[in-house]
């Protein structure tokens, strides 16, 4: 069985790539629909929300109600044929690819520190590629580490030669996942960082290692954070957002704005929302960044409790069949990369939309699939090929 092509018992020889990924017997009863329709049902539902909350922005939209509307359908697409293009490729074969690709995120992020680097939003995380698009590295980086580590810790497992990753194994795959994450917390992208210390935990939990390793890792990310909080190395509006986690009441026109605004649009929703482009927060722009890291009030508001509700449910749906994938593959491998991907869409989704509640600080993370901003989107779709793959690969008495 390769990454580009498998055979199935009953159903000829080995198949190219493009034959195994649009034949039937092969395809089309081995991909996980669920995940597939959730993920465009919540494009699409992100795609209604983006364009509620910027028709209006005319110091956004240069002018065009759909300026951002177009291009979160682009992003959709392009998202989506990554997604494909995944599957195509196998997740086996990408694991080939791993030293290359981890090569190219690591010099992304270390661009981001040069003079080609731009700050957007206050963060210090983008590349500016012209034609007004942007590109965020970290987004990618995310990925790169849960296949570099699931590489190096299921290694010697799928081989047969050990049960369980050993500890030397694990030190390399924390020292590949630590040097991106060094580098993004210089930006210092905070909101990036917590979510790959996330990752970490989850492909360690995931591949079996001991569990000293996982109270480690933990202990040493409290004291690290410790460290970075009394060394000066986050910028002033990021500890204003931590300032304003702690209280609420904190300069509620300033630092607080924010936070106070998305409960304010939230609250106003009731059970049902005030309709689809009647928010009275969304059109009156009293919510800023509405289009990417708080498109969870446009929702609260005009969807209601309700809509809301439909968005957890479908990222649940998400995590839930992810589970399932990680669960039922046979190879180690397999279930690290869908662990990672577990870990990275559940903690970033429970992030995005506790800080529009109150109950998480501000980190400035887009909500998966629904969030505007073409590097998130084209991430986790390739997150969703990445699933794909590990799905219809598995032999058939998985």
């Amino acid at each position: 069985m390769t990454g580009n092509s498998f055979s199935v018992s009953g159903y000829g020889p080995e198949r190219s790539g493009w034959t195994r990924l649009f034949a039937r017997d092969s395809l089309a009863r081995r991909l996980d629909w669920p995940i597939l329709f959730s993920a465009i049902a919540l494009s699409l539902i992100g795609a209604a929300l983006v364009f509620s909350a910027t028709r209006n922005r005319t110091e956004l939209n240069q002018g065009d109600p759909y300026y951002f509307l177009f291009r979160h359908l682009l992003n959709t697409g392009i998202g989506f044929a990554l997604m494909i293009g995944t599957v195509w490729l196998g997740h086996r074969t990408l694991r080939t690819a791993v030293p290359i690709l981890y090569g190219i995120s690591v010099l992304l992020i270390l661009l981001v520190l040069t003079p080609m680097g731009a700050t957007i939003n206050g963060a210090h995380a983008w590349i500016v590629v012209g034609g007004g698009f942007s590109l965020q590295p970290s987004e990618f980086v995310k990925v790169t580490i849960i296949l570099g580590m699931a590489m190096l810790l299921a290694a010697r497992v799928d081989a047969g030669d050990k049960l369980h990753p050993d500890h030397r194994t694990v030190v390399q795959a924390l020292g590949l996942a630590t040097v991106p994450i060094l580098i993004v917390l210089l930006m210092p992208d905070l909101g990036s960082v917590m979510v790959m210390v996330v990752i970490v935990l989850g492909v360690l939990l995931t591949s079996g290692a001991s569990n000293r390793w996982i109270f480690g890792l933990i202990g040493t990310g409290a004291m690290g954070a410790i460290a970075v909080w009394q060394l000066g190395v986050l910028d002033e509006y990021q500890i204003n957002r931590f300032a304003a986690f702690a209280n609420p009441e904190l300069d509620p026109a300033g630092v607080g704005y924010n936070t106070n605004q998305a409960r304010i649009a939230i609250g106003s929703g009731g059970l049902l929302g005030t309709g689809l482009f009647k928010g009275s927060q969304t059109t009156g722009q009293f919510v800023p960044e509405q289009q990417t890291d708080f498109v969870f009030t446009v929702a609260g508001e005009e969807l209601g409790f309700v809509g809301a509700g439909l968005i957890i449910l479908l990222l649940g749906v998400v995590l839930w069949r992810a589970c399932r994938i990680a669960r039922e593959t046979t190879e180690l491998y397999g279930t690290i990369v869908a662990g990672g991907i577990i870990a990275w869409l559940a903690f970033q989704s429970f992030e995005n939309i506790g800080m529009t509640l109150g109950i998480m600080p501000v980190a400035g993370l887009p909500l998966p699939f629904v969030s505007y901003g073409g590097s998130s989107m084209f991430a986790v779709w390739v997150a969703v090929g990445l699933l794909q793959s590990i799905r219809v690969e598995r032999p058939m008495s998985a």
